[in-house]
């Protein structure tokens, strides 16, 4: 199985940091079926093949996730972090004042989806590489 060493080295090519599709098209390669990672101290809980499971430390100082929900706030901070106006540590601050506890990001259903304190989703994508190879192999 996969180690966090090695989920941490797929984040990184020759050029620099993968783009988040990227990333998640080299960790499916590494047998992740599934993470999640928890806004509040950025630990992800990352899933294998018959129940493996492993846990990363936390990456930053804790965040206090807001109770209530603003998903049009958190809709805008996402465009924004993805149009590469923000970098990582600053969406998570922007995830927990929105409310967002942690994200799911499923390999087959080739989702990342975004969860509130209470558990519900408040929004979910498709990640978009993910679609495209897809559409590649159906034509083949």
């Amino acid at each position: 199985m996969f180690t966090i060493d090695q989920i941490n080295a797929a984040r990184f090519n020759d050029k620099g940091k993968l783009k988040f599709p990227e990333y998640v098209r080299e960790i499916i390669k590494l047998g992740v079926t599934s993470y999640e990672t928890f806004v509040e101290d950025g630990h992800t809980v990352y899933h294998g093949n018959q129940g493996f499971q492993l846990v990363s430390e936390s990456i930053y100082d804790a965040l206090t996730v807001n109770h209530q929900s603003d998903m049009a706030q958190f809709q805008r901070d996402l465009k924004i972090h993805q149009d590469g106006h923000r970098d990582y540590l600053t969406f998570c601050s922007d995830c927990a004042k929105a409310g967002v506890e942690k994200w799911v990001v499923n390999m087959s259903d080739k989702t990342c989806t975004y969860f509130n304190k209470a558990g519900q989703k408040m929004y979910s994508e498709k990640i978009p590489v993910m679609q495209e190879d897809n559409q590649l192999q159906e034509h083949r």
